[in-house]
C-alpha cells in the first residue's frame, strides 16, 4: 500500500469514516503485489498477532500504526489468504484469542435485502435487530439495522467497552440496512449502535429499534436476548381461538395495568412479575368470569407515567415485570386457563426520546419531516410517516411480531383517530390537506387496511379493535369492501352517553333520557365493543362508583344498575380494573388497586354482580350471539322518560331462548309493572342488581314469572313485574 493510500486508509480506520469497513478491516490481498495484509482496530492492545487456525501458529505479529490501536501488518510467507484468529495481548501480560469479525461474511442474503428495501418484508423481526446464531462455524450474534442516510453505523456495547471503531458495520447501499456478526457476543449483554450524521458528528447512541428485550428504565439500552424457539404448550387453545373469537361468541375484557393492578403487600413499591401475575391475575379473572384480559402496552416505555402509551422499543416487553420468556410464560398462563390476552398497541406516535427513532439517523426516519404532519401537538410526540414503505413495514412486522412469536389473541388499535385525521388537535394552517383537498390521511388509511389484511391471512383468530371516537364509517367492515378491515370498534358515545345519564340525579333523568336510548340508533352500524376503560377514570373524572348520585346505598345500587345494563346491551363488553369492584378513589398508576375495600359488603356485591353477570352473559346465548345484529334487539318500552324505566328483548340465533330485560333507573320501587314478551311460558330470573347478595334491598320476583296471554307493547304476551330501585332485572324463558 502507498503512503498517500495508507494515511487515507489510517484516517478512515481510526476516524470511523466508511461505509465499508470490510473493505478496512480483516485480511485482504492486494490485487497488485498479491501481499496478503490483515488490519484490525484492537484499541487498548499492546500486541496483536495472527494465528493461523489449522495449525496453531503465530504467522505475524501486527505492528500499530496508530496510538488509537489501529495494528497492520504482511504476512510474508502467505500465498492467499487463510482461516486465521486473532491474538491479543493487554498492558498486563494478558493474552486473549478471538474471532475477526472480518473475516466474516453477511448474513443477510439478496432477497431479504431486495424485500427490505421495497418494505414488502413480513419477516424484518427475524432479520434484524439482535440474533444469536452460528455464522460460518463461529458462535456470537448478528446485528442488523435500518439507517439509510447514516455516514457510519457501529455496534457498541458491553462486549467491546462501548467503542464505536471496534465494530463498524457494513452498509448494503439498496437497502440502507447495516449489519455486523460479532463472535462471542452473549445473552444479557447490552447494546446500543452508535451513528455517525453525514455531515460528520456522532448522534446520541440509539436503542435498536428491533430489540427483543431492553434494559429496565430508566436504563436505556438494548438486551442481547433467547430468540430461540419457545417451547409453547398451548395447542389447543390455539386451534380453537379462531372459533372462539366469532362475532357470535362471548367477549368480556377486562382491562389491566400490571404495574398497578396488585403490589406486594410488603413491598408495595415493588411490582409483580409477569410470574407471580399469572399465579394471581389469570385466576382471579377466571373467576370472575371475563373471556379476555386487555393488557395497557407493555412494550418497552421510559416514562412510567406514559402508561406505556409512549414506547421506545415496540419489540421488546416491558422489563419492569421480567423477561420475555416470562411474558410467554404469562400468556401460556391464560391460554391454560381459556382466557385471551389482547395487547394495546401504539402505531400512532412515538416519543422524541434521544435514544429511540426520532431522528433516528439524522433525518427523519420514521417521522414526517414537516411537523404540520409529524408532531402531534395534543401529547408532544412524533408521528408515524405511514406514506413510506419501510415505515409501514416496521409496523406490519410488529403486529405479526406479538401475535406469531407471543402468541397474542388480538390488538387494541390506540387512538385510531388522531391517525385517520390530517387535522386531528390542530387549528387551521396546522395542517397539510391530501392530494383531493381533504382532512383524510391517506397513508395511514393504507396503512390500517394493509396491516388488517395482513394480520388477519397470517394469524386467523387474531381480532383488532379500534378505539377510534369520531363517526367515520367502515371501521369494522373488511378492507376489500371500503372499510378499514378491524373486527371491533370501541363505542365511545355509549359510553360518553350513558355515563353522562348516570351521573345525573334520578330526579333529572327523565330530562336526558335519550342518553340512554340514542346508542341503538347506530348500535349495528359497526361490530361495537362497549368500553368502561382506563380513561373513564382519570384526569380528575374520579371512579365509576364516585359519578354515581346519592347516599352510599344509591350509589352501590346505581352502579350495579349500570353494569347490568351494560351486560345486556347489543355489543361487546370492557370493563377496567378495579370498577368490578366499585373501587371509589380515581385509578393511580403508582399504586395498588385498594384491594382491602372486598373486606366492606358493598364492594363485595358489586364483584359478586360482575361474576354473575359474566356468567349470564356467556351462558345464555341470547345475550351474545347476535351482540352486532338488529335482529338480536327490541325494544319493549323506549318511551318511559317520567319513571326511568327501560326494558328490550335480547334474542340469540334460531332456536336461543329470548331474554327479557328491565332497568329502573329511580330509587322508587315500582309494583305491578306489565311488559310484553315474544313468546308464552315461565320467564325465569337469572340477575335482579337488586337482591341482598349484591348489596341491594332484596326487591325480586323470584325465581321468576309465568307469561299471560295478554298482547302488550306490541307483543302477543306480557309478564307483570315487581321492579326494584335502581336496578336492572334479567329474565330468561325457560323451555322446560
Amino acid at each position: 500500500m502507498t503512503e498517500p493510500a495508507m494515511n487515507e486508509w489510517i484516517d478512515a480506520a481510526v476516524g470511523g469514516n466508511t461505509t465499508d469497513p470490510f473493505a478496512v478491516f480483516g485480511m485482504h490481498q492486494d490485487p497488485d503485489t498479491g501481499a496478503v495484509e490483515v488490519r484490525t482496530m484492537q484499541p487498548g492492545a499492546l500486541a496483536v498477532g495472527v494465528r493461523e487456525r489449522a495449525t496453531g501458529e503465530t504467522r505475524v505479529l501486527l505492528k500499530q500504526v496508530h496510538e488509537d490501536g489501529l495494528f497492520a501488518g504482511v504476512v510474508l510467507d502467505a500465498k492467499t489468504p487463510f482461516d486465521y484468529l486473532l491474538e491479543m495481548t493487554d498492558a498486563a501480560g494478558e493474552k486473549r484469542i478471538a474471532e475477526d469479525p472480518y473475516r466474516l461474511g453477511p448474513v443477510l442474503g439478496e432477497i431479504d435485502r431486495h424485500l427490505i428495501g421495497e418494505g414488502n418484508h413480513w419477516e424484518i423481526h427475524q432479520k434484524l435487530g439482535c440474533h444469536l446464531m452460528t455464522h460460518e462455524g463461529v458462535a456470537g450474534a448478528h446485528f442488523a439495522v435500518w439507517a439509510p442516510n447514516a455516514k457510519r453505523v457501529s455496534v457498541v456495547g458491553s462486549f467491546n467497552n462501548w467503542d464505536g471503531r471496534r465494530h463498524a458495520m457494513r452498509l448494503h447501499p439498496g437497502c440502507g440496512v447495516w449489519e455486523i456478526f460479532v463472535p462471542d457476543v452473549a445473552q444479557g449483554d447490552i447494546y446500543k449502535y452508535e451513528i455517525l450524521h453525514r455531515d460528520g458528528y456522532l448522534l446520541p447512541l440509539k436503542a435498536d429499534p428491533l430489540a427483543f428485550q431492553a434494559q429496565c428504565p430508566p436504563a436505556t439500552a438494548s438486551v442481547v436476548a433467547d430468540t430461540r424457539e419457545f417451547t409453547w404448550r398451548d395447542g389447543a387453545w390455539m386451534e380453537k381461538r379462531g372459533a372462539l373469537g366469532r362475532i357470535d361468541k362471548p367477549m368480556s375484557v377486562y382491562e389491566v395495568h400490571l404495574g398497578s393492578w396488585r403490589r406486594d403487600p410488603d413491598q408495595p413499591n415493588r411490582f409483580l412479575t409477569y410470574r407471580e401475575l399469572a399465579e394471581l391475575l389469570v385466576p382471579y379473572v377466571k373467576r370472575m368470569g371475563f373471556t379476555h384480559i386487555e393488557l395497557m402496552p407493555i412494550n418497552e416505555f421510559p416514562f412510567y407515567g406514559s402508561w406505556g402509551y409512549q414506547p421506545i422499543s415496540l419489540f421488546a416487553p416491558t422489563a419492569r415485570y421480567g423477561s420475555p420468556q416470562d411474558f410467554k410464560e404469562f400468556i401460556e398462563a391464560c391460554h391454560a386457563a381459556d382466557i385471551g390476552v389482547i395487547l394495546d398497541w401504539v402505531p400512532g406516535h412515538f416519543p422524541s426520546d434521544d435514544h429511540g427513532l426520532a431522528q433516528f439517523d439524522g433525518t427523519h426516519l420514521y417521522e414526517h419531516q414537516d411537523s404540520r404532519q409529524g408532531f402531534h401537538p395534543e401529547w408532544n410526540t412524533l408521528i408515524y410517516n405511514y406514506g413510506r414503505n419501510e415505515v409501514s413495514n416496521f409496523l406490519i412486522n410488529n403486529a405479526l411480531f406479538w401475535c406469531e412469536r407471543f402468541h397474542i389473541d388480538g390488538l387494541r388499535v390506540d387512538a385510531v383517530a388522531s391517525m385517520l385525521y390530517l387535522d386531528y388537535a390542530r387549528k387551521d394552517g396546522e395542517w397539510i390537506p391530501n392530494e383531493y383537498g381533504d382532512n383524510k390521511n391517506l397513508d395511514a388509511i393504507k396503512f390500517l387496511r394493509n396491516m388488517n389484511e395482513r394480520l388477519h391471512e397470517r394469524c386467523p383468530g387474531v381480532v383488532t379493535i379500534a378505539e377510534e371516537s369520531t363517526s367515520w364509517p367502515g371501521i369494522s367492515r373488511p378492507a376489500k369492501r371500503g372499510g378499514l378491515g378491524f373486527d371491533y370498534k370501541w363505542n365511545m358515545g355509549w359510553m360518553h352517553d350513558t355515563l353522562g345519564y348516570m351521573k345525573k340525579d334520578p330526579i333529572h333523568r327523565q330530562y336526558h333520557h335519550n342518553g340512554m336510548t340514542f346508542g341503538l340508533v347506530y348500535a349495528f352500524s359497526e361490530n361495537f365493543m362497549l368500553p368502561l376503560s382506563h380513561d373513564e377514570v382519570v384526569h380528575m373524572k374520579g371512579s365509576l362508583l364516585g359519578r354515581m348520585p346519592g347516599d352510599t346505598w344509591q350509589q352501590f345500587a346505581n352502579l350495579r344498575a349500570y353494569f347490568g345494563f351494560l351486560w345486556t346491551h347489543p355489543g361487546k363488553k370492557l370493563l377496567f380494573m378495579g370498577g368490578e369492584f366499585g373501587q371509589g378513589r380515581e385509578w393511580n398508576h403508582d399504586a395498588s388497586l385498594d384491594w382491602h375495600l372486598l373486606d366492606i359488603h358493598w364492594h363485595q356485591g358489586v364483584q359478586r354482580l360482575v361474576a354473575d353477570l359474566n356468567k349470564a352473559y356467556q351462558e345464555t346465548p341470547a345475550l351474545h350471539e347476535l351482540d352486532c345484529e338488529p335482529g338480536g334487539f327490541e325494544w319493549v318500552k323506549v318511551d318511559n322518560k317520567d319513571e326511568s324505566v327501560f326494558a328490550f328483548v335480547r334474542k340469540g340465533l334460531r332456536g336461543a331462548d329470548p331474554v327479557l330485560v328491565v332497568c329502573n333507573f329511580t330509587p322508587l320501587p315500582r309494583g305491578d309493572w306489565r311488559f310484553g314478551v315474544p313468546k308464552g311460558g315461565f320467564y325465569e330470573e337469572i340477575v335482579n342488581s337488586d337482591l341482598e347478595m349484591y348489596g341491594g334491598s332484596n326487591v325480586n320476583n323470584s325465581p321468576g314469572v309465568a307469561a299471560e296471554e295478554t298482547p302488550w307493547d306490541g307483543f302477543s304476551h306480557s309478564v307483570v313485574l315487581t321492579l326494584p330501585p335502581l336496578s336492572t332485572l334479567i329474565y330468561r324463558l325457560r323451555q322446560d
